[in-house]
């Protein structure tokens, strides 16, 4: 590993998590490749216990969401205006419309029929 401006605390810090990833990595190659996995009765799947929490929470998640603003501005920016946007896009094109076709400037035969 190269010393461009990192302390050797951070490069051992890296390096265990390099072997831990590596060994982890091993592990579970090791486990999916059994041949005998089935007859143990273990399953053709690998038991992955941050995969499970992971599956947990995703269930469970209305009983540990707390409110607050960052979720609030989310809420707004990502559901409600989408909608707002699109709602006043299409009553303005909408309104266009039946302007132009009260004033008599698109005949009848140019307009188009929709049922909406």
């Amino acid at each position: 590993m190269s010393n461009f401006d990192v302390s050797p605390e951070t490069q051992r810090i890296t390096q265990e998590k390099l072997q831990r990833k590596l060994y982890l990595r091993n592990e579970f190659l090791k486990q999916k490749s059994d041949p005998f996995r089935h007859a143990s009765g273990a399953g053709g799947t690998v038991f992955d216990s941050a995969l499970l929490r992971y599956q947990s929470l995703s269930v469970n998640y209305s009983q540990f969401f707390r409110p607050n603003g960052k979720n609030i501005f989310q809420g707004i920016v990502y559901l409600i205006m989408p909608m707002v946007g699109c709602y006043y896009m299409i009553y303005n094109s909408r309104r266009k419309k039946e302007e132009a076709y009260r004033k008599g400037e698109v005949a009848y035969k140019d307009r188009i029929k929709t049922i909406c």
